[in-house]
């Protein structure tokens, strides 16, 4: 297991740099747009990345424990109550983290003017939960993994971004921009791998780790 997650972390690492760039350039865009404008925009981005993020966790948790692999497809169908408990968590529990509270204490260190906590699953409970619900049920009906995590990526790490800049209140310093990036980095790199692979295996009674689900 442990080496599991050591290579998991590893081999997403480039990846989730490349993310954090994309971000560092979006906001040399966007730094200065108003405040309302980037809170609809993380309003956006949050809830498809808690969409992403339930279809990918609860198919991981679905091929692995809940499916058989043979040489004529898969075959079983996981309880649906216990699908949905598991995306449900691994989604809005940690794309929290993701995209709210890592972000948030990233604009405490940098003392920005509008520093705040957004709970989307809260504030916005009426979008955000039902969209949870939806990644889990088609992970039900049609799981995968590889396109949705690689989207769940980018948009764990542009949320992140348009949560800072709605805390930002004017342009940044050079310096600030690395730890933007470093922020941006962590806020995604172990939540999203935690949350997509990590959490569903532990979870997994017979982790058969070697099956290569599409």
């Amino acid at each position: 297991m442990f080496k599991q997650i050591s290579n998991e972390l590893k081999n997403h690492a480039p990846f989730t740099i490349f993310g954090a760039m994309t971000g560092i350039c979006v906001m040399l865009v966007f730094q200065t747009i108003p405040k309302d404008i980037s809170h609809n925009i993380f309003f956006i981005l949050h809830p498809v990345h808690v969409l992403l993020s339930a279809l990918v966790t609860a198919s991981i948790y679905e091929l692995h424990q809940c499916k058989q692999v043979s040489k004529k497809g898969f075959k079983g169908k996981c309880n649906f109550l216990v699908l949905l408990l598991i995306g449900y968590i691994g989604s809005i529990g940690i794309a929290t983290i993701s995209d709210s509270v890592i972000p948030y204490l990233g604009e405490i260190l940098l003392k920005m003017p509008n520093r705040g906590i957004h709970l989307g699953f809260i504030e916005k409970w009426w979008l955000v939960n039902p969209l949870a619900a939806i990644g889990v049920a088609i992970a039900y009906f049609r799981p995968a993994t590889k396109f949705p995590h690689t989207g769940h990526v980018l948009l764990s790490t542009w949320a992140s971004l348009f949560h800072i800049l709605m805390a930002l209140g004017g342009a940044l310093n050079g310096w600030s921009y690395f730890i933007v990036f470093a922020f941006l980095f962590f806020a995604v790199w172990a939540p999203c791998c935690l949350s997509d692979i990590v959490f569903p295996l532990l979870l997994v009674k017979e982790q058969k780790f070697n099956q290569k689900p599409s």
